[in-house]
Parts: structure tokens; sequence; C-alpha cells
């Protein structure tokens, strides 16, 4: 199994949605962070991946269709070339509620490393504060201007980055309709999913921290 589809935006656009979706079109596996918490198997080559060593990408995503949200969007470009028959999703949301999302879920996270209940909770929150928090936002994921400068320049590499036939820019507010096309798909007749608030993130997705 190869991946079908590279998530290139960042955490907090929609991701676990959007994961949700294409698991319901028949493009799971779908591997998100959330994939990293509940299998602490597969963390080893994320940490390998965030210390600048060479990872085997196949191996990474081995048994996965698809893939969306952090870490792997840190990894895109990489993705892109491994996978060159990969469609790439770009997941986007307005950026000052992208920021505020940001700060009310991942932030805290990140700021509990060292005293999660598990050592494989603080472990995550380690291997994304150097994923993220150092090599995507340079320190400063947590100062506004800064961090949605690099969020919107980041849609932009991407955008100028590949061809328009392999790229979705998607917001899940649109729902099926683009992301059928896209993928060449009927769209179902059940809601599009509606998941992982800022609320939801903090009070049930990461409660076992």
């Amino acid at each position: 199994m190869s991946l079908k589809i590279i998530g290139a935006g960042f955490g907090r656009t929609g991701t676990n949605s959007l994961k949700l979706a294409l698991e319901h079109l028949g493009f799971g596996p779908c591997h998100h962070m959330f994939e990293v918490r509940d299998n602490p198997g597969l963390l080893p080559d994320w940490q390998a991946a965030a210390n600048g060593e060479e990872v085997d990408w196949h191996q990474v995503f081995q048994g996965y269709r698809s893939q969306v949200d952090w870490p792997g969007a840190r990894y895109w470009r990489e993705l892109v070339d491994i996978f060159p028959e990969a469609r790439v999703i770009l997941s986007v949301r307005e950026p000052s509620g992208w920021f505020d999302s940001v700060q009310a879920t991942i932030k805290p996270f990140i700021e509990a490393t060292g005293g999660h209940e598990t050592a494989h909770m603080n472990a995550i929150g380690e291997m994304v504060y150097k994923t993220v928090v150092t090599q995507v936002f340079g320190g400063r994921m947590f100062d506004r201007k800064h961090a949605i400068g690099v969020f919107e320049q980041h849609i932009e590499d991407v955008r100028s980055s590949l061809p328009a036939e392999r790229l979705l820019t998607f917001d899940v507010k649109q729902g099926w309709p683009p992301l059928c096309a896209f993928l060449g798909v009927d769209v179902p007749d059940t809601p599009f999913p509606r998941t992982n608030s800022s609320k939801e993130f903090v009070e049930k997705e990461w409660a076992q921290e």
C-alpha cells in the first residue's frame, strides 16, 4: 500500500474532520497525529525525523492510504517527491481563527510536556516541539504575527510548488462537493464530519494525557 493522499495543511485546519472524511470515502486508514498518540510504535520514526535522521517514508506510512495533520505535514515536500502519484490536499482556514485554535489546544499541550501522565505523551510533546514549534515556526509558534505569517507563507509555498491538477486547497466548511470532485468519487448521502473543535481537543481527544 502506498500513500494516495498527502495532507499538506497545518494542524488545526480541520484535519481530523478531513481524516474521517477521507476514510469514509475509501482512502483510509488515514495517518494523523492521533495515530501516533494511539500507537506508540509509530513514534520512534517521527522522533528520528525530528532529529534530522534519515527515515524510510514508505515504512513510516506502511498500511496507510492517506496522511493529514502534523507531524506528516511538516514533511510535505519530501512526501510529494517520495509518492509522486499521490494527490495533495492543502487544508486551510481563516488565519486568525487558526492561531486562536492553536493557542487553545496545542500550546497548553506543549507547555505541559514533562508533566503528562505517561512517558509516551511526554515524548510526543518533545517531538512536536522539535518538529513544529522549532522547525516550522522558528520557536515562535505562539507569537501571533509571526505564526500567522508562517501559516500564510506555507499556503503560498504549497500552492506555488504543485501543479493545479495535483492540488486541492480545501476548507472543511466547503463539505463534500469539492473534495469528492477532486478525488473523483460520488458525494455521500451522509453529513460531512465535523469534529475536534478546540473544546473537544482539550476535554476529550487528549484526555488520556
